[in-house]
């Protein structure tokens, strides 16, 4: 076994579990499992069940992340694990975000992707970046991992769905260097249909700004969020107008097997809406 006890917890009555990581507080009866598929109440206690788990790892360039104005033309190296406390329908990574966990899967201590990172210094790589699922879920391993390759003189680099609470970012947010954190939609009610909250994301761009480089990207779905782009431009520039926002090109996943793409054309008419607010604006996805 991998797991261990998890941090932001507190005990309930009858030994029921808290989870304090994200928004949902998922209060848990022993042998149930959270939202996000991964934090569960074991014998009293939340436990990261897939800690040190991986499902994915890949050498990649840091614009895969998005991240276009940090260290560019340099390599990181990508680890996925398990689990999401959202449900996006339309997911473009959703065979690895929504894959479930298992026991058999990869093992990959702290101490073993750190000496990978360093061993990948020769090929470009300048450290280890959490992303593929929703990282901050697995917050023991993405937090013991951080301050080994920061020890180790690499950066830091976290791809995020920005729904965390603010003690455990706080917590996290020394040992970061670069966040690509997605900024959805810019409605409450538009969050709601996907099992997260609009204050919380924004909070956490805003938090994350003062603190480390960050770059957004909102996924352009036709007839969906395409209002909001003006809205969110306008605000991500109250933050900082230097902050770069990537305008992503939707394609049929998921549960959006069947929708069309975003139209080319609707992107760059986007992208043009947004430059008259944000100094960095890019088309992505196409």
């Amino acid at each position: 076994m991998n797991d261990r006890e998890a941090l932001f917890a507190r005990a309930a009555p009858g030994g029921d579990a808290v989870c304090l990581l994200c928004p949902h507080a998922c209060v848990l009866q022993d042998g149930f499992t959270g939202l996000c598929g991964v934090r569960g109440n074991r014998g009293g206690r939340l436990t990261a069940l897939s800690y040190a788990r991986v499902s994915a790892l890949a050498l990649d360039p840091i614009e895969k992340k998005p991240l276009y104005r940090f260290r560019p033309g340099t390599t990181i190296l990508s680890v996925g694990g398990f689990g999401c406390n959202m449900h996006c329908p339309f997911c473009q990574n959703h065979t690895i975000s929504r894959a479930p966990f298992t026991e058999d899967a990869r093992t990959l201590p702290p101490e073993t992707l750190t000496k990978m990172a360093c061993q990948a210094v020769p090929q470009g790589n300048i450290g280890a970046a959490y992303t593929y699922n929703e990282p901050s879920v697995n917050f023991e391993y993405i937090y013991d991992c951080a301050r080994l390759i920061r020890r180790a003189g690499l950066f830091n680099v976290m791809v995020t769905n920005g729904l965390i609470n603010r003690e455990p970012l706080e917590t996290l947010l020394p040992f970061m260097d670069a966040m690509n954190i997605d900024l959805k939609g810019f409605t409450d009610a538009f969050y709601h249909g996907l099992g997260g909250r609009l204050d919380t994301v924004k909070d956490t761009i805003a938090l994350a700004a003062a603190r480390c480089h960050v770059e957004v990207t909102t996924l352009v779905l036709p007839g969906e969020n395409e209002a909001h782009i003006g809205a969110i431009a306008e605000w991500l520039a109250s933050v900082d107008e230097h902050i770069p926002l990537h305008l992503s090109r939707f394609f049929p996943r998921y549960r959006y097997i069947d929708r069309l793409p975003t139209a080319r054309e609707s992107i760059i008419k986007l992208q043009r809406l947004a430059e008259r607010h944000l100094k960095y604006v890019y088309a992505g996805n196409m």
